[in-house]
């Protein structure tokens, strides 16, 4: 892991303010999704990229009942079904 050197603290709510150069380093913009991610004694920011619920795809995404899920999901879940899809 890579220190920056940054330290920032907490205010009375409990956030914290990330850099602009670390928004822009990975291209995070104004009302972007973070996931937070906990490791032993690490929390980890992650910028959150909507993904396939059963397979962590992100190619070729259809939103279902607010869920996303890959074609290729579909089509092998299809194929389970014993639909005929090509």
């Amino acid at each position: 892991m890579k220190s920056t050197g940054i330290v920032r603290k907490l205010d009375e709510l409990g956030r914290i303010t990330l850099p602009i150069e670390i928004r822009r380093n990975f291209d995070i913009k104004e009302k972007d999704a973070l996931e937070i991610y906990v490791d032993n004694e690490q929390i980890i920011l992650k910028k959150y990229q909507p993904a396939d619920i059963f397979t962590g795809n992100m190619d070729d995404l259809i939103d279902y009942y607010g869920k996303k899920v890959s074609k290729q999901s579909i089509v092998e879940m299809a194929k389970i079904a014993g639909l005929n899809v090509d």
